[in-house]
């Protein structure tokens, strides 16, 4: 049995930028202690949200190691260091343990992609060089490649292998993953509209987008079923549905970055290629904010 590197609701930060491109750092510290306040369980950093395809190594390991120190030990830290180059990924890992993080999320190889044997010695070369355990993340509809169940149970036999964050929405892929993996390998939802139907099933919570914007609420909702109170863990889920629809209605991070700049917070700019939203879009998403309650 694997004991998950967390249990209920992790934010997957986004990475403020100034208007000349460069990281706000004093930006990210304000979210991270609002995050803190919030009882959030943990914190990933540069993750898709964190706009991480777009950092340089430099940014990318100043932003971990500025995680870390800021976070001191007060919740979870999980370092993307995801790359469709396995020796990149490596060097990306070997620093995130190297700084402290907790564990470190890893996205299947994109563009290139790769076979299901591929995916097992990518992530198998990871594990045997990195003393800090690894959540898998298996995103399709970004990477074009998708794990299979087979391919989990092999890697939950890697004792550095922690679990996965699913966001494929193929509930059939979780299922059968469960079965096959039982408690070596954890689940966690990485959609936040799946969170309830996956815990239901065993997920042991949520790697969220909308908790950069609504915290408190993603975590009692996490909570609320953990500690037995599934009824009011899927009203909540039910009531954040029509805005949590409204923050993936285009690219992710295009709408969470927006929500938040609109309630004043800060979340800086985007980083090319990713433009503002959309007007329309952006009309839809003020009135399902409107409508939640959490803009006036």
């Amino acid at each position: 049995m694997k004991e998950p590197i967390f249990s209920g609701t992790c934010t997957a930060l986004i990475t403020p930028f100034q208007s000349d491109g460069c990281i706000d750092f004093a930006r990210l510290g304000t979210l991270i202690e609002r995050q803190i306040a919030a009882g959030i369980d943990a914190i990933c950093f540069c993750g898709t949200t964190g706009e991480s395809a777009t950092l340089s190594m430099e940014e990318h390991e100043a932003i971990i190691s500025f995680g870390v120190e800021t976070v001191a030990g007060r919740c979870r830290v999980i370092a993307g260091t995801g790359s469709n180059d396995t020796k990149t990924a490596l060097h990306l890992s070997l620093h995130g343990a190297m700084v402290g993080a907790d564990a470190l999320l890893l996205v299947t190889p994109y563009y290139n992609k790769t076979t299901q044997e591929g995916l097992l010695r990518h992530y198998t070369y990871v594990a045997d060089r990195v003393n800090c355990p690894l959540i898998l993340y298996n995103v399709p509809s970004r990477t074009g490649v998708s794990f299979q169940a087979k391919t989990y149970q092999t890697l939950s036999a890697h004792p550095n292998i922690n679990g996965v964050k699913e966001a494929s929405g193929n509930f059939s892929l979780i299922a059968n993953t469960l079965a096959l993996c039982g408690d070596d390998l954890n689940i966690w939802s990485g959609n936040d509209d799946h969170t309830i139907p996956m815990m239901a099933l065993g997920a042991k919570g949520l790697i969220s987008v909308a908790s950069n914007l609504i915290p408190n609420e993603m975590v009692a909702m996490t909570h609320d079923f953990m500690n037995g109170r599934s009824k009011q863990a899927a009203s909540r889920q039910i009531e954040w549905i029509p805005l949590i629809a409204a923050l993936f209605s285009e690219v992710n991070p295009i709408p969470i970055k927006t929500a938040m700049k609109l309630l004043e917070l800060d979340s800086g700019y985007l980083r090319l290629p990713l433009c503002e939203m959309d007007s329309k879009l952006r009309q839809v998403l003020i009135e399902e904010m409107k409508k939640s309650g959490i803009l006036t």
